[in-house]
C-alpha cells in the first residue's frame, strides 16, 4: 500500500494532527507515533534531530511530508494560511526541491533556518534577502534525509505567527528538544512577563489555525494516495 509519513517537530503537532485526521498510535513506539490509512505521522523534534532514531520504526513510504507550522516572512500571510511551497532554502544557498502532493499545488519557497527566527525586524530582514514566505527549523533535514532515502519529499504547513508577531524566547524554550511541551516553564515564563502571557494566547489561537489547516491539506493528500493518484 502507497503510504505518506509525515514529519512534525513538536508532539503537540503529532498529536492534533493525528487526532483530527482519525490515526491511533503506534503501541510499540514509546514517542508519539501514529498510523491509520495511508497516513504515518512521527514526531522528531525540534530541528528534526530525532529523525534518524525513529525514522526505522516506519514504513517506508511513497511520499515524506514535513508537517506542522510555520512562521510568516512575508507580510502577506495570515495566521492558518497554507504553506506549500516549490523548494526549501537556507541562507548559505543550499536548496532542496519539493516533490509533487497531488492535489496541492506548490508555489514559493520556505526558509529553513537552524535557530528560531523571534522578531518581526529579523522577519522582514529575511523575507527581503531570501524572498522566502515563510520560515521552519526542520525541512531542510527532512528533505535532506528523504532524498538519500530516494523518497520524494514535500512540506505541507501552515502559519502560526504572522511577519508582524514576535516568538517570546521564553515561550520557545518551553519546548525540549525532543519536541515535548513543558507546562511548567510556560506558566513560568507567563507570570513572569505579563507580555509573553498575551503572546502565548496568540500563538495558541494561530497554530490551532494552523494545524487545522494542515489537517485538511493532509486529508486530500491521503484521499489522492489512496485513489492511486
Amino acid at each position: 500500500m502507497r503510504s505518506v509519513l509525515v514529519l512534525t517537530a513538536l508532539e503537540l503537532e503529532a498529536r492534533t494532527l493525528a487526532r483530527e485526521l482519525g490515526l491511533e498510535p503506534v503501541p510499540s513506539s514509546g514517542w508519539p507515533h501514529f498510523r491509520g490509512g495511508v497516513l504515518e505521522i512521527a514526531c522528531v523534534g525540534l530541528r528534526a534531530s530525532a529523525l534518524a532514531a525513529r525514522a526505522p520504526a516506519c514504513r517506508r513510504p511513497a511520499l515524506v511530508a514535513s508537517a506542522g507550522v510555520c512562521g510568516a516572512l512575508s507580510p502577506a500571510l495570515r495566521e492558518g494560511m497554507l504553506v506549500v511551497p516549490e523548494a526549501v532554502v537556507c541562507a548559505s544557498g543550499e536548496r532542496f526541491a519539493t516533490g509533487r502532493v497531488a492535489p496541492l499545488v506548490p508555489s514559493g519557497t520556505l526558509l529553513w533556518a537552524r535557530e528560531l527566527v523571534e522578531s518581526p525586524s529579523e522577519k522582514a530582514r529575511l523575507w527581503i534577502e531570501t524572498g522566502a514566505l515563510a520560515v521552519d527549523m526542520e525541512s531542510g533535514p527532512i528533505l535532506a534525509w528523504a532524498r538519500e532515502a530516494g523518497v520524494p519529499a514535500a512540506v505541507v504547513r501552515a502559519v502560526s505567527d504572522s511577519a508582524s508577531e514576535s516568538v517570546p524566547p521564553e515561550l520557545a524554550a518551553a519546548v525540549a528538544v525532543d519536541g515535548t511541551l513543558s507546562p511548567s516553564r510556560a506558566v513560568r515564563a507567563a507570570l513572569t512577563r505579563p507580555a509573553v502571557l498575551g503572546r502565548a494566547f496568540g500563538l495558541r489561537r494561530g497554530t490551532t489555525a494552523a494545524l487545522s489547516a494542515v489537517a485538511r491539506a493532509l486529508a486530500s493528500v491521503a484521499r489522492a494516495t489512496a485513489a492511486g493518484a
